[in-house]
């Protein structure tokens, strides 16, 4: 209603529509514009240039330009971002640069503008986000969260290079796995197993995991809830080298049809993965839940807390696929349309290779899980960028984060080879090393924290 009475000319409403907004530039006239502006502060009033200051980040497709319009929609303000680096695959490395603000508009603009970049960027998927800042304008950004690297020239001119602490990855850990040391204390299974996929049965041959579905993803899609609860399962007995013989369930549902659909999704997997379903209980008149409990038989386990420093890390993972349709950024299904024997390839993978350690790439994501993993290990990890595989399309941000269809995390002495994982491409891409926590490490030689300690609290194996 606000709106509506502004277009009449309403006082009171015009006086109450903030005095500028921001918005990714969507044409030539609006970079025209900035351009403009860039080159009335930078040349004309700073001197920092002498004729234009554009440059080749100016020319790459992948640039994004925000810029800050007033009342009547004149650009006051933007500010530009993209990868740092213009050859080759974006490994979300993003610079922001050439923010400027017309001189009857500095004050509130170029804080917001920098607010606005920031977002933009984690938008992107980006993990690591800076900008030459000049000296002047270091206290400004430092206000506004951002951190001093090292002094840098730009045009001849005393900058800083800065740096927005990306905490995405170590979010997502302590959302998933941060309190589970305390609460687990006293029920953590067998020695040597502490905190693994799956838990080897004293006396036997047999591993048992056990997996439970949120109840929100239940309910939201049934079918696929059904589906993912067999995949999370014989991927916890593959970290763990065992081969899956039964699955149990238990499920929550509030009436047969709701049921139906779940046991339907849950039917095929068991049918694809060729992994019988032997029993389970469900319960009607109750809200959505579904758990499953697989078993499998290894006589030589894999724990995931047997890596060393020195050892090499490496990702297999199905890159084939697509986001889950509702999922895009959190969830990759590479398997719903496998055939059984391209399954059953991937799962035997770490039962064939047997490496020091595994683990299945779980809810904490790629970085996440190698986290639990060192932690395990009584070390910390580096990652490679760019050597992480990763399909097509994909943000390395959103890559790190997600739940992928399958994706096993192995470390053994450098040179012990690939996995045979069938469909699944097997890359060497990090290091585990003295210390805790991990660590990504860039094409340029920086490396940047992205998990300070231990992820789970479950401590060493």
């Amino acid at each position: 209603m606000r709106d509506v009475l502004a277009i009449l000319g309403d006082p009171v409403s015009l006086e109450r529509q903030p005095a500028f907004h921001i918005e990714q530039a969507a044409d030539a006239v609006a970079i025209a514009a900035y351009h403009a502006l860039r080159r009335q502060v930078f040349v004309e009033e700073q001197g920092l240039f002498e004729d234009h200051d554009l440059d080749e980040h100016d020319e790459d497709p992948r640039t994004v330009v925000l810029v800050a319009r007033d009342r009547e929609g004149a650009v006051i303000g933007g500010v530009r971002l993209g990868p740092a680096q213009l050859d080759g695959p974006d490994l979300g490395w993003w610079y922001g640069g050439r923010l400027v603000v017309a001189p009857a508009s500095r004050g509130s603009v170029g804080p917001a503008l920098v607010r606005a970049a920031c977002a933009r960027a984690e938008d992107a998927g980006v993990l690591r986000f800076e900008a030459t800042v000049q000296l002047r304008n270091e206290t400004l950004f430092t206000r506004l969260g951002w951190r001093a690297v090292r002094r840098v020239t730009v045009a001849d001119a005393p900058h800083v290079l800065m740096r927005w602490p990306v905490g995405r990855i170590q979010a997502l850990a302590d959302a998933t796995k941060r309190d589970l040391g305390p609460l687990l204390t006293g029920l953590t299974g067998v020695p040597g197993f502490v905190g693994d996929d799956g838990v080897p049965v004293p006396g036997s041959d047999l591993v048992a995991a056990c997996d439970a579905i949120v109840p929100s993803m239940v309910e939201r899609d049934p079918e696929w809830a059904g589906w993912c609860s067999v995949l999370v399962n014989v991927n916890d007995l593959a970290a763990m080298g065992a081969e899956p013989v039964g699955l149990l369930d238990a499920l929550g549902a509030r009436d047969r049809s709701f049921a139906s659909r779940v046991l339907t999704g849950l039917r095929r997997a068991s049918d694809a993965y060729g992994v019988p379903v032997l029993g389970g209980h469900t319960q009607f008149g109750v809200p959505a839940a579904l758990s499953v409990t697989a078993l499998g038989r290894t006589v030589h386990p894999v724990p995931g807390g047997g890596g060393r420093p020195g050892h090499e890390v490496r990702l297999t993972a199905d890159l084939d696929g697509r986001w889950r349709p509702g999922y895009a950024g959190r969830q990759w299904d590479s398997t719903s349309f496998r055939r059984t024997p391209e399954l059953r390839a991937m799962l035997g993978a770490v039962g064939r290779a047997r490496p020091a350690a595994a683990k299945d790439v779980s809810m904490a994501g790629v970085a996440g899980t190698l986290g639990m993993l060192a932690e395990a290990s009584g070390c910390g990890a580096e990652l490679d960028l760019a050597r992480i595989p990763r399909p097509n399309g994909t943000s390395m941000g959103d890559w790190l984060t997600c739940f992928p269809g399958f994706a096993m995390l192995t470390t053994d002495e450098p040179g012990a080879g690939a996995l045979d994982a069938g469909p699944a491409a097997s890359v060497p891409c990090g290091r585990l090393i003295p210390g805790r926590g991990v660590a990504l490490c860039w094409p340029d030689g920086e490396r940047t924290e992205v998990l300070t300690g231990g992820v789970t609290g479950l401590g060493r194996a």
